[in-house]
């Protein structure tokens, strides 16, 4: 009787164990297995592909065209079948569904966009140039299609992307990222975030499409939207026309901000911080060292010029917390661009003006000219200025 009892204490090692077998066979029949896809797992097809959990059926031939990594890859597959055609165990890899070639790192989705190009019809590769194009499968296409090096099908889908996103209103439904907590399914059919889109550029070195993107991007940043994720993705990509837009207004919104901000890391700050030190320092500077003239063949005193063009330099630079009380002394890029317009309007207004304006009747082309250089040339380096480590 007693020794009965003992094999039923439910903490016996037995029992322990029976327990163990009965949880790992629970969890594997809880988990489901490959499925075929309803539309490319083809009855006549000769190779069975797994991916993300997705059985596909193809025409091998289907995936050697346009030179593709494929071709290699079946060839090196069939030199391996032969050097071990001795062996009666030899099981040809991707012909069964217990055997499939496992494709890693795509989603079904992205390896179904791939085989609907390669099986479309005209009218369906047609349909991919207007704008009821399925931008989501032209992404998930140009994605896998570059990975696999199907050369001719990437450039045709890159332009198609590019004409898609090149229509006016094109980007107003992007979201600039996809949300981490949305469920796996909910990407498939939610459309490119910007990030993405700016990333497939990038990795695919489509400057037209890149060129869009850096464009959104400076309309998010000049909106003061989605700033630390643009520094993020500036630094990832090196994308210097986004970068120091995009460290600059982070910096005006101040380090009680950027505390709150978490993705951004403490070398990041660090920059910021440089970054309003180096620009404070620039602006005590730069009322007193005006860009170089260029005097034209009718100026008749360069020194008298010079001096007259220095006047207006430094009353037009310091004239911005005029026209903008609440300017930030750190806001160079603001005073910049404002001291470029209203040179502008001075020089433009016949020589009724204030300040020495009136002293450059020979050199006002000369002096709008390197006003404008040096506005340009100080955004082209802007993001030098967030570089430097604070000691």
């Amino acid at each position: 009787m007693d020794h009965d009892q003992e094999h039923l204490q439910p903490d016996s090692p037995l029992m322990t164990m029976s327990h163990s077998f009965l949880h790992d066979e629970m969890l594997k029949l809880s988990i489901p297995g490959p499925s075929r896809d309803p539309t490319y797992y083809i009855g006549d097809g000769n190779t069975v592909l797994l991916v993300d959990n997705t059985l596909f059926k193809v025409h091998r031939s289907i995936l050697m065209k346009d030179k593709s990594a494929f071709e290699t890859m079946f060839q090196l597959s069939a030199e391996t079948d032969s050097a071990r055609s001795d062996s009666s165990m030899t099981v040809t890899e991707g012909e069964s569904d217990d055997n499939p070639i496992r494709l890693q790192g795509d989603t079904a989705d992205e390896f179904r966009a791939l085989l609907w190009a390669l099986y479309a019809l005209p009218h369906e590769l047609m349909s991919a140039t207007t704008s009821d194009a399925n931008c989501t499968l032209l992404v998930n296409l140009a994605r896998v299609a570059h990975k696999y090096q199907f050369r001719s099908v990437e450039t045709w889908v890159l332009s198609a992307v590019h004409n898609f996103y090149s229509r006016p209103g094109a980007f107003d439904p992007v979201p600039t990222t996809t949300p981490p907590t949305l469920p796996p399914a909910a990407p498939a059919s939610a459309p490119p975030s910007l990030e993405q889109l700016t990333e497939l550029a990038a990795l695919c070195e489509r400057a037209d499409l890149l060129d869009l993107a850096i464009a959104r991007w400076k309309k998010q940043i000049g909106e003061g939207r989605d700033l630390a994720l643009a520094i993020n993705i500036g630094e990832r990509l090196s994308l210097r026309p986004i970068l120091g837009l995009a460290y600059h207004a982070m910096m005006l919104k101040g380090r009680a901000h950027w505390e709150t901000e978490s993705t951004l890391g403490r070398d990041q700050r660090i920059r910021l911080l440089s970054g309003y030190y180096a620009l404070t320092k620039l602006w005590d500077a730069l009322p007193a060292q005006p860009p170089p003239l260029s005097h034209s063949a009718r100026c008749t005193g360069n020194q008298r010029c010079n001096k007259a063009f220095g006047q207006l330099w430094k009353y037009v630079l310091e004239m911005g917390t005029e026209v903008l009380p609440g300017l930030q002394r750190e806001d160079v890029l603001t005073k910049l661009l404002l001291a470029e317009s209203t040179m502008k309007m001075l020089l433009e207004n016949n020589g009724h003006l204030l300040v020495g304006a009136d002293g450059l009747p020979a050199c006002k082309e000369s002096a709008l000219a390197v006003t404008a250089f040096k506005v340009r040339e100080f955004k082209d380096s802007l993001t030098d200025h967030f570089m430097d480590d604070v000691c």
